[in-house]
């Protein structure tokens, strides 16, 4: 039998931080894989034309190597002072569709996520991540606020 797997969505937010840290700190005592999965918006990192002059943007592997040392490395070091199996992948694209692609290609059984604690109106207005993804997932989820 597979050891469990802990999918965290990671942005970068202290809410995401500590969704990283609860399921870090449950996969130490239950000796589960976490897998850090940071989603980048594509059209957040496209070029910009401002008057005719196109502006460089992000280019992939930059903005890959700056996630994998702000938001990654930190947390692969505490996973590892803890003795547990983590991992970290940055995908480009929607994070609601990708989260979910992800949780049912690993097999993931359980996702942690970052909650902000925006009010009802506003979630109900613009919806989140956290609110979809719960809604759609097909496994136990955690937000963390």
């Amino acid at each position: 039998m597979s050891k469990s797997l802990y999918l965290v969505a990671v942005d970068g937010s202290e809410w995401a931080e500590r969704a990283a840290q609860r399921a870090i700190n449950l996969a130490s005592e239950t000796g589960a894989r976490v897998k850090l999965l940071n989603i980048i918006d594509a059209l957040s990192v496209e070029p910009l034309i401002v008057e005719g002059h196109v502006l460089s943007g992000l280019i992939k592997d930059n903005e890959n190597e700056r996630v994998d040392r702000e938001l990654f490395q930190p947390l692969l070091l505490r996973g590892q002072e803890l003795g547990v199996e983590i991992e970290g992948e940055s995908l480009w694209g929607d994070a609601v569709d990708l989260i979910l692609s992800k949780v049912k290609q690993e097999r993931a059984n359980m996702l942690f996520v970052g909650r902000r604690g925006r009010s009802v109106f506003a979630d109900m207005l613009l919806g989140s991540v956290a609110n979809k993804l719960a809604h759609q997932v097909g496994v136990p989820i955690v937000l963390v606020p």
